[in-house]
């Protein structure tokens, strides 16, 4: 089941792109059951494609896996290879999303990026590919939206 892993137990550098990282998948343990994986990364960074000015975001990306679940060191190393992307807020946090769902075919998938302030105002951004499968419990990703110092 893990024979085909690449980088998990290797010294791995960081991939120069997100085209370039490469998400490893293994089976699913558990494919008879449906039940949610939930990603945090509190420090996603990226960068602005207009200024180069570093982007930071929250992201949670919770998912019901299908007959794969992705594996977690190349998810982030995937993450972190957005360090020196160029690319608006939308678009990071929808690439993630399609690239999620392009490698494992999740049952269900839902991304929420909560991105820090530019400029004054946060943008956040959320996708999931469509309603919940039933009997499934999806905690909610309480986020709380930015308040800036007060």
């Amino acid at each position: 089941m893990t024979e085909q892993l690449t980088q998990l137990g290797q010294m791995t550098a960081l991939p120069a792109s997100p085209e370039a990282a490469r998400l490893e998948r293994v089976g699913n343990p558990h494919a008879d059951l449906g039940y949610c994986v939930r990603f945090t990364a509190p420090e996603f960074t990226s960068l602005c494609p207009i200024t180069g000015q570093p982007d930071f975001a929250h992201l949670v990306i919770d998912y019901i896996p299908g007959d794969w679940i992705v594996e977690s060191k190349s998810l982030k190393l995937y993450l972190g290879s957005f360090r020196n992307h160029g690319a608006f807020h939308e678009g990071c946090t929808l690439d993630i999303a399609r690239r999620l769902v392009a490698e494992i075919a999740p049952r269900w998938l839902r991304i929420g990026g909560y991105w820090y302030p530019r400029g004054g105002m946060p943008i956040d951004v959320f996708y999931q590919t469509g309603s919940a499968p039933e009997g499934v419990w999806i905690p909610p990703q309480d986020v709380a939206p930015y308040r800036g110092r007060g």
